[in-house]
C-alpha cells in the first residue's frame, strides 16, 4: 500500500513539474529591464523592457505595451533557438515518460506483472531525468546570457542591463519537482528488491549449546549408520559363504 502511494506521489510530482515547465514556455518577462531614476525619496520607474522566447516588449508608465514578435526562425538569436529546442525536447521526453509511468504504477493494473512494472518505471524515470536535464540546460543557457548582459551594462552604462524574470525561477522549481518524482519512483523499485537480496546474506547466529546438541545427534546418527553398514556386510558375507 505504501509503495502504491509513493508511486502515485512521484507521478503527481512529475506531472506538476512538467506542467510548470510547459507554462514557462508561454510566459512573459523572461528578462526584465527598467528605465527611470530617483526623484526625492521615492523611486520613479518610467518604462520597462522585457522579453521572452517569442517577442520583445516595451511598457511605459501608463501600462501601454508595445511588442515586436520575433521574425522567422533563421533570424532569431542562436541562444534563443537553443533554449527553445532544449525545452521542446524536454517536454516531449516528459510526455513519453509520463505515459510510461502511468502504465508502470501498480494501481493502474495495466503494465503486467511486478517485474514488468518496475522496468517501465525505470525507463520512465530515465526519460524524465534526460528531459529534466535538457530543461535545466536551456534555463541555465538563458540565465548565462542575461547575467553576461547585466555585467556588461555595469561596465558600460550606455547598454541596457536585464534581470532574471519569474519564469526562470518557476522552471527551475518544476525541474526540481521532476527530479524528486524520479527519485521516489527509483526508491520504490529498489525497496522491493533489496530485502530479498539481503535475506540470503544474513548469517544465522546459533547458541553453543545448540551446536553441541546438533553435533552429538550427527555423531550418533553416523555411528548408527556405520554399525548398520557393518552388520549388513557381515550378513552378506555369511550368505555368500
Amino acid at each position: 500500500m505504501r509503495r502504491r502511494l509513493a508511486q502515485i506521489l512521484g507521478l503527481l510530482l512529475c506531472v506538476l513539474g512538467w506542467g510548470l515547465v510547459g507554462c514557462t514556455v508561454a510566459m512573459d518577462h523572461w528578462r526584465v529591464a527598467q528605465l527611470g531614476g530617483q526623484a526625492g525619496s521615492s523611486v520613479v520607474v518610467t518604462a520597462w523592457f522585457w522579453s521572452d522566447l517569442w517577442k520583445d516588449c516595451f511598457e511605459d508608465s501608463t501600462a501601454l505595451v508595445n511588442c515586436v514578435d520575433f521574425g522567422v526562425l533563421w533570424t532569431v538569436k542562436p541562444y534563443i533557438q537553443a533554449v527553445r529546442g532544449l525545452l521542446m525536447i524536454g517536454l516531449c521526453l516528459g510526455l513519453i515518460g509520463t505515459v510510461l509511468t502511468f502504465f508502470g504504477v501498480e494501481c493502474t493494473h495495466i503494465g503486467g506483472d511486478q517485474r514488468r512494472n518496475d522496468q517501465l518505471l525505470i525507463t520512465a524515470s530515465a526519460l524524465h531525468l534526460v528531459g529534466c536535464g535538457s530543461d535545466v540546460a536551456g534555463y541555465c543557457l538563458y540565465i548565462n546570457r542575461v547575467v553576461a548582459a547585466f555585467l556588461h551594462s555595469k561596465a558600460d552604462p550606455s547598454k541596457l542591463g536585464y534581470e532574471i524574470g519569474p519564469p526562470l525561477y518557476l522552471g527551475l522549481v518544476g525541474s526540481f519537482l521532476i527530479f524528486l518524482g524520479c527519485t521516489i519512483h527509483c526508491a520504490t523499485v529498489c525497496r522491493v528488491k533489496q530485502p530479498e537480496s539481503r535475506r540470503h546474506m544474513v548469517p544465522v547466529i546459533r547458541d553453543k549449546h545448540e551446536e553441541k546438541e546438533e553435533l552429538r545427534i550427527y555423531t550418533g546418527s553416523k555411528r548408527s549408520h556405520d554399525s548398520q553398514s557393518v552388520s549388513a556386510y557381515k550378513v552378506a558375507s555369511f550368505v555368500i559363504v
